[in-house]
């Protein structure tokens, strides 16, 4: 009975190496970072959202917040020709209003977003972001332009979302693990 115990023992102790071993070589420097849009001053009319955009390089995980005052203004991610158009009446992906709107950009693309409070995406509230996919090489540090480089100072960085990987090979080591001892 004592080796059988040393056995499971062994095999759970192999299984979460091989857990660990995965996350340190593979998921190492993979990370997604969380962006206030618009710094500081966060999302109202007063921001040169074009400028904003060019300090950074978005990927596959990062986290937009928007922060504003609840009423005064709201998020629309839309497409490109609502965009352009300002004219929300279609080409409407999602719409937030809670003023503290957290948007996970989920795919590499391009997303579009704007206030569609009346005259505020003419005036400037609109912005367009070009995301790629998240690697190890990544960094989200200014894009290679002639601006200046700029100290990130509103955003923290958070593990990416590899943590419903971990997750999941976690679930299935346990299950593998359950269905060896019985």
């Amino acid at each position: 009975m004592e080796d059988h115990k040393m056995m499971i023992f062994l095999y759970y102790r192999s299984i979460v190496l091989l857990f660990l071993l995965i996350n340190f070589l593979f998921l190492k420097g993979i990370k997604s970072e969380v962006y206030t849009v618009g710094d500081e001053q966060q999302w109202n009319a007063e921001v040169n959202f074009d400028s904003w955009v060019q300090e950074y390089n978005f990927t596959v995980g990062d986290v937009l917040v928007f922060k504003y005052s609840k009423g005064q203004h709201n998020v629309y991610e839309v497409t490109e020709a609502t965009y352009r158009s300002c004219d929300a009446s279609s080409g409407v992906l999602g719409e937030y209003e809670s003023g503290n709107d957290q948007i996970t950009l989920e795919e590499a693309k391009k997303y579009w977003f704007i206030c569609n409070i009346a005259g505020h995406c003419l005036g400037g509230m609109r912005f367009g972001i070009n995301v790629k996919e998240a690697t190890s090489s990544n960094t989200n540090s200014t894009r290679d332009s002639p601006l200046p480089p700029v100290e990130p100072t509103n955003y923290s960085s958070v593990i990416h979302g590899f943590q419903r990987w971990n997750f999941g090979i976690l679930f299935l080591s346990s299950a593998v693990l359950l269905f060896k001892l019985y």
